[in-house]
């Protein structure tokens, strides 16, 4: 048609032993906001890195039609030339550059003599960044910025190459709420300007308020398109297209039936590993076994800082307190004693910290309790296969083989890996530091009814979570953290969203 500015026919990816896409089709009109929704592993991402070069023409079959004519991409820089730009969810940013240097790199600004001018540089990077609405210096190194900051920049750096078609994979998976809306509005202005954009994104909320249509993709193939303006396009409907069937709630019904008392924790207080202040300030809490108990608090509240200090002292300093197992005080100095104590802690972070991306399955699921596996310092082979086929059948893994490499997961199941990782530890208290971050309403949902299973078993599952819908829907008590303090114990039948924020906020008012 006319007025699409983007056609994508029959797109067809295969890699070994996996179709990643089968005759995928996509039309995006010019000038509007266009998202993409799919579970994880549905081909999302894959048909963007076909868009826009990264699977270059030839290693996929189909035809992509761009401003009415037909384009074939060697690599992201054709892509580029002609006004399509990517930024990952993993932002390609170098963070020892300045801002400008970052905007800029690869298309520097050069001046005589082919030498980088770089008053034209900064010059012009700083009205980029105005554009974006971020203010700040050009000069400033880009690792000094928060998260929310270093996107805008790559919008900024999109925006230098004459961007025609902005794609943005999962824009707002790592920011909080102010920064999201910030990103949100961004969008808006740009499509005023009539910049294309295609967002991929999990929150589903986010799509309902910024897109103009949605594409729905399940399993490689193209679902549907919806026109967001139709009374009809919902959650509901996006999830059922996602999904192939009707979520009725988006988390399953746990019968609560707490025991004894299985951990606690008293007066624990942690010091920033550089700075002199205190990042958790005598926090105490407990857990029982058959219990799911939340941490909710704001960013910079000391949620992961308390975990991760907790599990064997893994961040932080001058770290004090108490630490109890079942009535009994222990030590936990190393993250061997706090395994050997039958603590466990996922990661918020699976891919720098929870997993070896470029180990398999296999390899990744024993790593925790080798132990367990191995005799006079010898791993059994057979036994760390066979352990880790039956967390792929139980975890419900989407991989051929438990020798696939973690890497080439999906989210979903590289965060069903962490869990497996965990649970052979056969912990008594498992941590939970934002299982579900960046993963689809589909698999957040398997989580959840994997965290039932454990307290149904009797462990002890402490959840930290940004999201108080979350928290509210999984939980049977919730704490209040601010500026490393608990500032409140809620049982989830009398919390509310708008109650937990006031305690979430007490120690920052009060503080004020």
């Amino acid at each position: 048609m006319a007025d699409d500015i983007l056609e994508m026919r029959g797109i067809t990816k295969t890699f070994p032993g996996v179709t990643a896409l089968e005759d995928v089709t996509l039309a995006v009109r010019r000038g509007e906001i266009h998202a993409i929704c799919g579970e994880n592993g549905a081909g999302k991402s894959t048909l963007m890195k076909v868009l826009s070069g990264v699977h270059p023409t030839g290693d996929y079959d189909g035809e992509i039609v761009f401003d009415g004519s037909p384009v074939r991409f060697s690599g992201i820089r054709d892509s580029e030339n002609v006004g399509i730009v990517i930024i990952h969810q993993e932002l390609a940013l170098v963070p020892y550059l300045s801002v400008a240097e970052n905007i800029f790199l690869g298309n520097e600004r050069k001046g005589r003599g082919g030498l980088i001018d770089w008053n034209r540089a900064n010059a012009d990077a700083a009205s980029l960044l105005a554009e974006v609405g971020l203010d700040e210096n050009p000069v400033t190194p880009v690792g000094q910025l928060g998260v929310g900051k270093q996107q805008l920049v790559e919008i900024a750096k999109a925006l230098s190459k004459d961007v025609r078609l902005l794609i943005l994979d999962e824009p707002t998976a790592a920011l909080n709420d102010t920064d999201s809306a910030h990103l949100l509005d961004l969008l808006r202005l740009l499509r005023d300007r009539g910049i294309t954009c295609i967002m991929i994104s999990h929150k589903l909320n986010e799509i309902v308020s910024i897109a103009d249509r949605t594409t729905v993709i399940r399993d490689g193939r193209t679902v549907e398109t919806m026109d967001m303006s139709e009374p009809d396009a919902t959650q509901q409907r996006i999830i059922r297209g996602m999904v192939g069937r009707d979520l009725e709630s988006f988390y399953p019904d746990r019968e609560s039936h707490p025991g004894a008392e299985v951990l606690r924790v008293e007066d624990w207080t942690a010091w920033h590993p550089t700075q002199e202040r205190k990042v958790v300030d005598g926090a105490g809490f407990t857990v029982r076994a058959g219990e799911v108990v939340g941490i909710a608090g704001l960013m910079g509240a000391g949620r992961t800082e308390l975990a991760m200090s907790i599990f064997g002292r893994s961040y932080g300093r001058n770290i004090s307190g108490r630490l109890f197992m079942h009535g009994k005080e222990v030590r936990a100095r190393t993250v061997a004693e706090a395994i050997d104590n039958g603590i466990a802690y996922a990661t918020e972070d699976r891919k720098r910290y929870g997993l070896n991306l470029i180990e398999d399955i296999r390899r990744n699921v024993s790593a925790a309790g080798l132990h367990k596996l191995s005799r006079r310092g010898w791993v059994n082979g057979n036994e760390e296969t066979r352990v880790a086929e039956e967390s792929r059948r139980n975890m419900n893994i989407k991989a051929p083989t438990v020798m696939s490499v973690v890497g080439k997961l999906s989210g979903g199941n590289q965060q069903k890996v962490v869990l497996s990782k965990w649970l052979f530890t056969d912990p008594d208290v498992l941590i939970l530091d934002e299982p579900t971050r960046g993963i689809d309403v589909g698999a957040k949902y398997e989580i959840y009814t994997i965290i039932n299973r454990l307290v149904a078993a009797g462990k002890a599952v402490l959840v930290i979570s940004s999201e108080l819908p979350e928290l509210l829907g999984i939980c049977d008590r919730i704490y209040t953290l601010s500026a490393g303090r608990i500032t409140g114990e809620v049982p989830v039948d009398e919390a509310t969203q708008e109650g937990l924020m006031a305690l979430m906020t007490r120690e920052r008012e009060s503080a004020a």
